[in-house]
Order: structure tokens, then C-alpha cells, then sequence
């Protein structure tokens, strides 16, 4: 937390460099990058439920209150809220299809992140295991420290599975049937490139110019390799979602991957900039479309009743 603060602290030092014009130049491609990836989403549960009608703009205020709420609040609270509002706005949707279109969203977005991450490993910028409890700001360096304790969390995660394993048995044929529901558009691969890929792929492209525009803001050198860096970090960050954002981790991969070609204040305040301007913009976002939704902003009220009504559904007709 303590590098995390002087991190913050640089980027208050840096905030009067910052660059106006491309700043707002990089927050547009973020939000345009929402849009194309919530119309992927939508493609996917449309295709899921072909008898009803999946409008975009209640898919669309879903994906962003996902997205606002993750990023303030962590282990993917945000998800949560977005299924409950996608469910109701779907007729006839179940929170198990639903929450399944995530995995095929991420065929996509798994194979992009592997090659990126496969291009680092040829730069040799990132750390290795033994060197992941010594970076600066690392979220996970307590499991690594202390291999006894997360011997232990892994072993009550596995029964854990186990017993929800057990308990899924009997209704396995009606989970698997609407498992399998959300996999509907695989089956007709033109259309899964045309109508979801492709919004990926602009996705990931507008993921990368908003990167590129960061770094002009925060004067940090502009270079494909940098740009693919930074993605890379944050892709890292992300996948243990500690904090919200994987703030301290992502700060602590950039510090890594960047030593020796940009000042480490100038790297934090990019860093701790680009994270804090993207957390705005999302919980602003997510807050307009929360409202435009559900006529409030108490995010803590709506994710009372999406974690309610999931509770309830085994038990529903939903």
C-alpha cells in the first residue's frame, strides 16, 4: 500500500505535464471500446435465445455497470450486477446461460492475451516466480511468501468445488443443457466471427490505441513495443482481481518490464494516471447507466438484490 501511495504521489507531481487533448483522445477510445465489447456480448446471448428479443442499449448499460462496479469494488462484484441486469432484460434468460456466454467471450479474448504474452516471454521483460515476491506493490506476494497458508486456501477451494460439485449432480442434465445454450453461435462460425470476433478484434485494436494516447498524455515514449507492454501488465494485473483494478500489481509488472527505459516517476505517474483516469471514467460511466437502468446509483443496494435473486434461482422459474 505504501508504493502504491508514492506511485500516487508521482502522479500528482506529474498532473501538471499531463497532456489535455490526448487524454480525452484516449478516454473516447475506452468508451468506444466498451460499446464494441458490449456488442459482442449481445450477439452472444442473442444467438443463445433466438425466440427473444435481445435489444442492445440494456446489454450495453449492463456491460458498463459491470465494468463502472469493478472498478471500485474487487473480486468482480461487477459481473454479478451485470448478469442481474442482463437477466432482466432478457425474457426468458437464465443466470446460468448468462453467466456461460462469458466463457465464450473469452475464447477471443484468451487467445490475443496469450500471444501478447507470448511476445513478452521473447523480450525477456518479465520477472520469473522466484523474483514475483520481491517486486514493489505485488498483490499475490503473500501467497508466494507463505506456500503453507496457500497450500491451504487451494485445499478448501478444492472441496469447496467438490461439494458444489456434488450438489450440481442432480441437476446436472438442466445445467449442462443451458451450459451448453450459451454456446449456440459456435455453431455457425461466419456468423461468430462476423458478430462477435470482429467486435473483439475492435475491441482489443481500440485497447491499444487508448495505451498509445496515455502515453502521449503522460510523456511517456510512444512505441508499438511499449504500448503492447503496458497491455500485457495489465492483462497480468487482472487475473487475480485482489484489488480493484490489480493496481498494485500492474504497477509492480510495469516497474519490472520497463526498468532502465523510462524514469520509475515518470512510469508511476503514467501508471497510477492512466489506472486512476480509467477508474473514473468507468464508475461515471457505470453510475449514468446504473441510473438510466434502474433509476439509482446505490450500487450496494443493487448488488444486494443480484446476489439475492441468484440465490433464488435454482429454486425458480426465473
Amino acid at each position: 500500500m505504501h508504493d502504491v501511495l508514492d506511485a500516487i504521489e508521482a502522479f500528482f507531481a506529474h498532473l501538471s505535464s499531463v497532456e489535455l487533448v490526448p487524454l480525452l483522445i484516449a478516454v473516447g477510445c475506452h468508451l468506444v471500446k466498451l460499446a464494441c465489447t458490449s456488442r459482442a456480448w449481445r450477439n452472444v446471448i442473442a444467438a443463445a435465445y433466438p425466440d427473444e428479443r435481445v435489444p442492445w442499449p440494456p446489454i450495453l448499460g449492463a456491460y458498463v455497470v459491470g465494468v463502472g462496479v469493478n472498478a471500485v469494488v474487487p473480486a468482480r462484484a461487477g459481473d454479478v450486477m451485470r448478469l442481474y441486469l442482463a437477466h432482466r432484460a432478457v425474457s426468458g434468460s437464465t443466470y446460468t446461460t448468462l453467466a456461460s456466454t462469458y466463457v465464450v467471450m473469452a475464447i477471443t479474448d484468451t487467445a490475443l492475451a496469450v500471444v501478447l504474452f507470448a511476445y513478452a516471454l521473447t523480450l525477456g521483460v518479465l520477472p520469473g516466480i522466484s523474483l514475483l515476491p520481491d517486486l514493489r506493490s505485488f498483490d499475490f506476494a503473500w501467497f508466494l511468501d507463505h506456500p503453507r497458508g496457500a497450500s491451504g486456501i487451494l485445499f478448501l477451494l478444492a472441496v469447496a468445488g467438490l461439494a458444489l460439485a456434488i450438489w450440481l449432480r442432480p441437476r446436472l442434465d438442466d445445467f449442462h443443457a443451458r451450459f451448453s445454450r450459451a454456446f449456440s453461435i459456435l455453431r455457425e462460425p461466419s456468423r461468430y466471427l462476423r458478430s462477435v470476433v470482429a467486435w473483439q478484434l475492435a475491441d482489443w485494436a481500440l485497447r491499444l490505441v487508448t495505451i498509445w494516447f496515455f502515453l502521449d498524455a503522460f510523456g511517456v515514449e510512444q512505441s508499438v513495443q511499449n504500448v503492447l507492454l503496458v497491455q500485457v501488465t495489465h492483462s497480468l494485473a487482472t487475473l487475480v482481481p485482489i484489488s480493484p483494478g490489480g493496481i498494485g500489481t500492474e504497477q509492480a509488472f510495469l516497474v519490472f518490464a520497463f526498468q532502465g527505459k523510462v524514469s520509475e516517476s515518470s512510469l508511476l505517474a503514467f501508471s497510477v494516471g492512466m489506472r486512476i483516469t480509467l477508474t473514473a471514467v468507468n464508475a461515471t460511466a457505470g453510475a449514468i447507466a446504473l441510473l438510466l437502468s434502474l433509476r439509482t446509483v446505490r450500487y450496494k443496494r443493487v448488488l444486494e438484490d443480484a446476489a439475492a435473486a441468484g440465490a433464488a434461482q435454482p429454486t425458480s422459474n426465473e
